[in-house]
């Protein structure tokens, strides 16, 4: 008999179902972070080894480093690597406490004058950086990086004096939205699924809605992929489809899609599983290390997103 408090090991998935293929490509290639969250989505892991394995990407400021988002070297503290962080922490629900007040602290000291954050802080100059991220002196508010964050502090009832301000800035920045990109609108998408005023939230998403479908931001027809244009400054086929707005049947972005046309994404999803067992990365690979450990991440989420879904994956 198992110990009291031990995790009951879940059954071995079928030998050649994508978990087991998946499974197989984390170990072989996922930083313990990713490893510990792999189990404990689809092995019954417990949540303390993942808070572990994330500690290790924390610093004294109370935000996170050391490359937690791989498009970002260095250790120093930025918000995409708080986002992330949030991201981890609200998956084993884990998201609150003191450490979360630590990271709102941290927060509120690289905020922009409007109360949001930007992109990249300025303590990112002289560590290698994605070229696509451009770090700058006194950068401006980002949608893309304040979205998810304060959506993920409202999702765990987060209270703290940082969200009003930033709640505000994201409400002007998405009720204002004409033209965007899908990044943009996905950061969108992860702060109206968890404000707190949810008439507003869901009247905002049926205008992005529209705006989608009327900008062409996600692939309809996935086997009609060269109709599609790629957004100026993305990668060679680096497309977005329903599912990567909507990741789950809950989601506000849910309903900017038919049901055939949700169907079609997720069978494109679910084919794009490569021969190794992970899934591609479609942004821009500008160095080699990078594709190396988003592919888990992304391999992971896409796993989430098809069981999300209903979809076999063993």
């Amino acid at each position: 008999m198992p110990e009291p408090g031990a995790s009951v090991l879940p059954p071995t998935p079928p030998a050649h179902s994508p978990l087991f293929r998946a499974e197989q490509f984390v170990w072989l290639t996922a930083r313990v972070l990713e490893q510990r969250l792999f189990a404990y989505h689809f092995l019954n892991g417990a949540a303390d080894p993942v808070e572990t394995a994330l500690d290790a990407y924390r610093n004294e400021d109370g935000g996170y480093g050391h490359a937690l988002e791989p498009d970002l070297r260095g250790p120093v503290s930025q918000p995409l690597h708080v986002g992330h962080a949030l991201h981890v922490l609200d998956a084993v629900e884990r998201c609150g406490g003191q450490r979360v007040d630590r990271v709102c602290r941290y927060l509120t000291s690289v905020s922009t004058s409007d109360g949001a954050l930007p992109a990249v802080h300025t303590g990112q100059r002289g560590y290698p950086t994605a070229p696509f991220i451009p770090v700058v002196d006194n950068p401006p508010s980002s949608l893309l990086a304040t979205g998810p964050v304060v959506g993920l502090l409202h999702r765990n009832e987060v209270w703290h004096a940082w969200l009003f301000r930033a709640t505000d800035f994201c409400w002007q920045a998405v009720e204002s939205l004409e033209k965007s990109h899908p990044y943009e609108i996905e950061a969108a998408v992860a702060f109206l699924d968890s404000a707190p005023d949810r008439p507003r939230a869901e009247a905002a998403a049926d205008r992005l809605g529209r705006l989608v479908r009327d900008q062409r931001l996600a692939v309809l027809e996935p086997d009609n992929l060269d109709s599609y244009a790629v957004p100026t400054g993305y990668a060679q086929g680096e497309h977005h489809f329903p599912h990567d707005y909507a990741r789950t049947p809950r989601s506000l972005a849910r309903a900017w899609f038919t049901d055939d046309e949700m169907s079609r994404s997720l069978d494109h999803l679910a084919g794009e599983q490569q021969e190794d067992g992970g899934w591609p990365v479609r942004w821009r690979q500008w160095t080699p290390g990078i594709l190396l450990e988003a592919r888990p991440m992304v391999t992971i989420q896409a796993l989430r997103t098809l069981r999300a879904y209903g979809r076999h994956i063993g």
